[in-house]
Order: C-alpha cells, then sequence, then structure tokens
C-alpha cells in the first residue's frame, strides 16, 4: 500500500461516498487510487466550484464534503471555495496535491504554499510529511471538521508522500487531541439563569442562525418555541429552522430583513440569540440588542461570544445539547400578549411592492414557485437580489434553504445544488441564481450532463448586476458603473448545447403553467425568468 490507497481506506474508513474534484500530476496517484474504491468521483469543471458542491452535500448530510484538486493554480482556485464554507461553519476537507517534498520552496512548477495561503480560512491545515502519519492526520482532521464550530481542514500531501509505501495500514479507532477540546454540554448554572429570565421575561424572542442547523436542533428548538410560546426570529443562515408559515415564527432579520422582526429584535426584553455570530448583516447596530434587555447568547465557538455585543448570560455549547436541558427544566413563560403584538405588526409592516406587470414579480413568482415544490425540497439561493428576493418569499414546509451567507459568493447555488442532489437524490433540489451569478458557474452544465445530476435552474434575468446596480442607485444617482450585462449569451442556446430543457417566463399571466411544467419531472431543466431592470428589493 502506498500513501494515495492510505488515503482512500481512509475515506473509506469515514463513510464518504463522494469526492468533488480536478486532476492533475500532483493529486493523480490520489485518482489513480480511487478507481478500486466504491467512492464515487464527480469531475468539476472548476476548482472553486469542488469546494461548493462538497459544501452542498455537506450541509444535506450533516457530515463533511470532500473534494481534492492539484497544486498550484488547482489550490489556489479553491480557496474561494474553502472560505465560502469557513463563512458558513461548514464541514470540508480539502485534499491537495503538493509538489515533491525536496522541491517545497523552490519555487518550482505549479508549487503554491496551500497552507500558508488558506491559513485565515481554515479550522486547521496539514501538510504531511509521513506517509505513515496519513490515518492519524485523517481521522484528527473528520474530528476538527464536524465538532465544535464546524468548518473546513485542509490535507496537503506532496507527490513522493503519495507514492511512498506503507508497511501497516491502521486506522485510529479512537481520537484524542490533548488541545483540542471543544464544549458540548452547556453549563447548568448559565441554564438555570437563562430559565430564571424566561420566567421573568414579558416579551421574549429567540434569534436562530446557521448554527442550529449545523448542531441539527431544529426539533429542538420548534418544541422550545411552541410550549413556552416564544416567538422566533431568524438570521439569513437561519433561514429553515421554522417552518415559514409557523405562527410563532416573525421572519429574517437585518439589513434585507422584515421591518417587523427588526422592530422584534429592538423591543423584546430577552433576546435569546443561538448559533448566530451577531455579525452585521443580521445586527448592523449591536447597541440595540443589548439596550434595555437581557441578551443571551448561546454559541458552540467562545470566540464568538462577546466579539460582537457583550452578552448578559454567556453560554457556551452545542445549540442541541443545551435545548434539551432547558425543555427538561419546567419552566412557566406568559408571553401571549406579546406574540400577539407582534402578530399585528406582521400584518400593519408587511412589505408593499408595486411590480411592473410587463415583466415577472420575482416576489410573486418565488412565493409561487415555493407553494409548488414538494414538501421536502431544497431550494438553494445565489447571491444578490435573487438572495435577498429569495430569503423574503420563499416558504420552507419541511425542506431546507441554503445560501452562502457569510461570504456572499456568486456562482455558488449551481455547484452546490448538485452537491445537495448526489446526497439526497430522492429530494426536489432547485437553484436559484441571478444572470450574473449564473454565469459564474454555467460550465458546471457540463458536469451535470456527465454525471446525470437533474438539478433545476432557475435564472432571474434583468441583464444587470442587479444589487451593484441597486447601491449605485441609491448611493450615486443612478450614475451606474460595470454593472451591465450585455454579451450575456442566449440562455436557450446556451442549454441546448448541454442536451438541457428550457423554458422561459416573460410575465405573471402564464407563471402557474409554466411553473408546472418545470416541476413536472425530475430532471435538469432550465428556467429563464425576465424581470424588470428597475426592481428593487
Amino acid at each position: 500500500m502506498n500513501g494515495a490507497d492510505a488515503i482512500i481506506k481512509c475515506l473509506e474508513a469515514e463513510q464518504v461516498t463522494t469526492v468533488f474534484g480536478y486532476p492533475g500530476v500532483a493529486i493523480c496517484p490520489f485518482y489513480n487510487s480511487i478507481l478500486e474504491s466504491d467512492i464515487r468521483t464527480i469531475l468539476i469543471r472548476t476548482e472553486q466550484n469542488a469546494a461548493h458542491a462538497a459544501s452542498g452535500m455537506a450541509r444535506m448530510t450533516g457530515r463533511p464534503g470532500v473534494c481534492a484538486v492539484t497544486s498550484g493554480p488547482g489550490a489556489t482556485n479553491v480557496i474561494t471555495g474553502i472560505a465560502t464554507a469557513f463563512a458558513d461553519s461548514i464541514p470540508l476537507i480539502v485534499i491537495t496535491g503538493q509538489v515533491n517534498s525536496e522541491l517545497l520552496g523552490s519555487d518550482v512548477f505549479q508549487e503554491a504554499d496551500i497552507t500558508g495561503a488558506v491559513e485565515s480560512f481554515v479550522k486547521y491545515s496539514y501538510l504531511v510529511r509521513d506517509a505513515k502519519d496519513i490515518p492519524r492526520i485523517f481521522k484528527e482532521a473528520f474530528h476538527i471538521a464536524n465538532t465544535g464550530r464546524k468548518g473546513p481542514v485542509l490535507i496537503d500531501v506532496p507527490i513522493d508522500v503519495q507514492n511512498a509505501n506503507i508497511d501497516k495500514f491502521v486506522y485510529p479507532s479512537e481520537i484524542n487531541m490533548r488541545t483540542y477540546k471543544p464544549t458540548v454540554k452547556g453549563n447548568m448554572v448559565q441554564i438555570k439563569k437563562v430559565e430564571k429570565e424566561l420566567e421573568k421575561a414579558k416579551k421574549p424572542l429567540l434569534c436562530v442562525g446557521g448554527g442550529v442547523l449545523l448542531s441539527e436542533a431544529e426539533g429542538e428548538i420548534r418544541e422550545f418555541s411552541k410550549r413556552f410560546g416564544v416567538p422566533v426570529v431568524s438570521t439569513m443562515m437561519g433561514i429553515g429552522v421554522m417552518p415559514t408559515k409557523d405562527p410563532l415564527y416573525f421572519g429574517m432579520v437585518g439589513n434585507n430583513g422584515k421591518p417587523y422582526a427588526n422592530k422584534a429584535i429592538q423591543d423584546c426584553d430577552l433576546l435569546i440569540m443561538v448559533g448566530a455570530r451577531v455579525a452585521d448583516r443580521a445586527v448592523n447596530q449591536p447597541e440595540i440588542i443589548t439596550r434595555n434587555k437581557v441578551l443571551v447568547h448561546i454559541d458552540v465557538d467562545p470566540a464568538e461570544i462577546g466579539k460582537n455585543a457583550g452578552p448578559t448570560i454567556p453560554l457556551v455549547g452545542d445549540a442541541k445539547h443545551i435545548f434539551e436541558d432547558l425543555l427538561a427544566q419546567e419552566v412557566t413563560c406568559d408571553c401571549k400578549d406579546w406574540t400577539k403584538e407582534l402578530g399585528e405588526w406582521r400584518v400593519s409592516m408587511a412589505p408593499k411592492r408595486n411590480p411592473n406587470p410587463d415583466y415577472v414579480d420575482p416576489a410573486a413568482f418565488i412565493t409561487m414557485l415555493s407553494e409548488k415544490m414538494q414538501d421536502n425540497g431544497v431550494y438553494v439561493a445565489d447571491v444578490g437580489q435573487n438572495q435577498i428576493w429569495s430569503c423574503a418569499y420563499h416558504i420552507v414546509k419541511n425542506g431546507r434553504f441554503m445560501t452562502s451567507g457569510g461570504m456572499g459568493t456568486m456562482g455558488y447555488s449551481i455547484p452546490a445544488a448538485m452537491g445537495a442532489k448526489l446526497a439526497a437524490p430522492d429530494r426536489q433540489v432547485i437553484a436559484v441564481c441571478g444572470d450574473g451569478s449564473f454565469q459564474m458557474s454555467m460550465m458546471e452544465l457540463a458536469t451535470m450532463r456527465q454525471h446525470n445530476v437533474p438539478v433545476k435552474i432557475i435564472v432571474i434575468k434583468n441583464n444587470y448586476l442587479g444589487m451593484v446596480r441597486q447601491y449605485q442607485h441609491f448611493t450615486y444617482k443612478d450614475h451606474y458603473s460595470v454593472v451591465d450585462l450585455s454579451g450575456s449569451p442566449d440562455l436557450e442556446k446556451l442549454v441546448s448545447a448541454y442536451d438541457m430543457k428550457y423554458l422561459r417566463l416573460d410575465n405573471m399571466k402564464n407563471a402557474e403553467k409554466v411553473l408546472d411544467a418545470f416541476l413536472a419531472k425530475d430532471e435538469s431543466i432550465l428556467l429563464e425568468v425576465r424581470i424588470d431592470p428597475m426592481d428593487l428589493v
């Protein structure tokens, strides 16, 4: 057995089913060895999307996604995908090939110091010096990636290490890293404090972030909200923790959130933030969440607690464990008047739109799409105006809503949707993007075709980089700069080159009929949706 064989054995031991990647000479021993395995390989058309696809799979399975690329430009290309996963705490194992060990630092062909380059965007990184260390390193990497605050781990493997012989392969059955001991169970003294504040509160509010989904604590959060009658709002990454139509869910907070959700954040007397970073997009004025209220901040990462706002009660631990403990307590909470008041705000502060009837209204379209999607369908939003409309108008039933929230990486939706579909082939998966973000990953139509990944794609087309154009509209008084997407391809001709079906919707008159055709079969199909270029989110 050589080092590359050992890597495959490690992946098999971790029950990895799929590796996304792009080969090159420095990673060829790995891709040669994987031919002897049942692990499926997916050839992505550009390395960044290998990480996005692995991210989509990780978010569906709850286990680290895996991608493998070559040295030099292959490794540097994947950095944006790594940074995207890091910003949203998605567990990834990123394997990079590297030049021969004795040539490291010599600036030889396709050498890049990838462990140094990704230092800001990984939980940890390894440069493998000895093939005998491979089993230990991979065991540690999977453990680090998927425990505590989850995230990407990079393993850089020189080609000579991949080719080196290993006399005996033993994959560790357990792990004990002295310097890595993430806190999972919450401190019971702090939990008791939360209970007392909940009993005193007249206007409690629960704000959930992506950490709830990562800890698979949706059931506990829903039970907590229902049992104690506590209303819930979410950050962008927390969309889907509560079903959209749950009477106790009051929408997304933040710059592009619901006005009544933001008002609830301001007026509550007890705010329990769980699995959320208190970052600027969700809370652009941190003093608001500390003024005249008790702030409880629950997070598995102690570094996040107090970073942007000082909590009254800090509580470190995994959301699922903490809410199991909270549900085990006898607590009385009466906030019916508060919930009624929020319900009135939801009606009086509902956003008003005046759409152009000559085009598709993206708000009405996304709502209609949501209603027609399967109950457990997966909706993957890209970045830009399409993302904000999706956050505001997509209706989550028992499915998933996925997007790039922390990094805001355009081109995320199609590769992430492919990863999600490969992880859950029986579920409906739809990628929704703008015509700008579509062109950042449209090369993956080839991947979908080659590997028979039936993802549905919606391109909301306005011939602009819509979010930037909107910013320039307000900030620079319609002085537009480098946002015109003239020269974009004819989408009908483009998808026909990939033997993919095409539909087009120009206004709302035939929206229901077109959507029925779009959703009728589990197949790759692209729907082009024409919207008013001047529409605003």
